[in-house]
């Protein structure tokens, strides 16, 4: 079971696909033609690649090619999924949380596994505000679930990892925020994710996390029942 306490942080990481923008409808139309293109199980990719770098599932779907046919597949894949926006739209709550914490400034974050034509697509597609900082797939060496795009994230905003609570969707992005060492919501999360016992807020919707700004400008994150 998740932490039954409030949350003292100085600022927010969020991921984007499932957890701010409602994409999944893209990412299952590109990645199940990808699949029926290369006769692979779609569902077996459908199952692997959540809240993981899009190279790294092309890796592991892909282990008898070079890498120069993987870097190849990599942009036709891109391509597909930059251009591909219909249905793209902000998750319920998203737009009034990031409003509210622009309107209060807190400082606040958006890290991705998708990569810079991808992620900045999508985030004007669903017209979400622009963050301070915008981490995509280009600037860490391991993806998600290792702690390094959350790490760079709490880096660039300025503040240490404890001090931050990641907001994400996946099971590879829960386990990232966690071995960066920070706080986290976990936002329809599968339950069966075994790591939801040490995160800090299980949540169904944004709309039901609440953000205050403290007089020493500490931010308290509780939860609505």
């Amino acid at each position: 079971m998740p932490k039954e306490t409030d949350v003292q942080c100085k600022g927010f990481l969020f991921d984007l696909d499932g957890t701010l923008v409602d994409s999944l409808p893209v990412v299952e139309r590109s990645w199940q033609f990808w699949a029926e293109s290369y006769d692979v199980d779609p569902q077996a990719v459908l199952d692997f690649i959540h809240g993981k770098q899009a190279i790294t599932t092309l890796r592991h779907f892909m282990p008898g090619k070079t890498e120069a046919e993987i870097q190849a597949e990599f942009l036709r894949l891109e391509h597909i999924e930059a251009t591909d926006l219909d249905g793209i739209q902000a998750l319920p709550g998203a737009l009034e949380l990031l409003e509210h914490l622009e309107a209060n400034a807190i400082p606040w974050a958006i890290v991705t596994s998708g990569s810079i034509p991808v992620a900045h697509a999508r985030h004007r597609a669903a017209g979400l505000p622009q963050p301070a900082v915008f981490v995509t797939a280009e600037q860490v060496k391991r993806g998600k679930p290792q702690p390094d795009a959350y790490l760079l994230g709490a880096e660039l905003l300025g503040i240490a990892a404890r001090d931050c609570l990641v907001v994400e969707d996946a099971q590879a992005g829960v386990q990232s925020g966690l071995a960066a060492g920070c706080h986290v919501a976990a936002v329809n999360v599968p339950p069966e994710t075994p790591e939801l016992r040490e995160v800090d807020f299980v949540l169904s919707t944004l709309a039901t996390l609440r953000v205050e700004k403290l007089p020493d400008g500490t931010i308290n994150v509780t939860q609505n029942a």
